[in-house]
């Protein structure tokens, strides 16, 4: 089964497009941009998910990806979520959510910008063809890129093991880590 469906998949068919026009206006009316809101998660897709909303039977909310910290993952299907209004979509008759556990969560990236040349410790969570991927805190992790250099320390890394690395720079705007291998020896 794939992790992705849509809320047909799950037996939640939409609103017919005459009853989600006609609730449109009082959905809107209901939840306004900021509104709290509580439903339960009926379809996932790469760009967010679709939930049920208890206050109004014939809206979708999509709660998308775009505005899911980096570390986190999408919802399950079936699981109960809240969240906040912050935009609605005539057309497609949606109301856009942010879920709640995703806005409590701090993005920890611009500490790590204050840190550059620092050397650090953590678990090397991915090896690749162009390095290896250490996690340097609560849902940072960063690419030591393999060069000559880093040859020889690449050769003895394995997943799970905990390395030290130099902080080389940190870019939020692409939201990218670039460490160097630190010689142990």
């Amino acid at each position: 089964m794939s992790e992705y469906s849509w809320p047909s998949d799950h037996g939640r068919d939409r609103p017919n497009a005459a009853s989600a026009a006609a609730a449109w206006t009082e959905t809107v009316r209901s939840l306004p941009v900021g509104a709290s809101i509580a439903g339960e998660v009926i379809g996932r897709q790469p760009f967010g998910v679709f939930l049920t909303l208890d206050t109004q039977p014939d809206a979708v909310g999509l709660a998308r990806v775009d505005r899911m910290p980096r570390c986190m993952e999408l919802p399950p299907v079936g699981q109960r979520v809240t969240g906040e209004v912050v935009w609605h979509a005539e057309r497609q008759h949606q109301v856009g959510v942010v879920l709640r556990a995703w806005a409590r969560h701090e993005d920890l990236l611009p500490r790590f910008a204050e840190q550059v040349g620092r050397t650090v410790t953590g678990p090397v969570t991915k090896i690749t063809p162009i390095g290896f991927f250490v996690r340097i805190g609560d849902c940072v992790e960063g690419l030591v890129p393999l060069t000559e250099s880093v040859t020889d320390i690449a050769a003895s890394v394995r997943e799970g093991r905990t390395v030290s690395v130099r902080i080389v720079s940190v870019d939020l705007e692409r939201s990218r880590v670039s460490l160097a291998a630190v010689d142990a020896g």
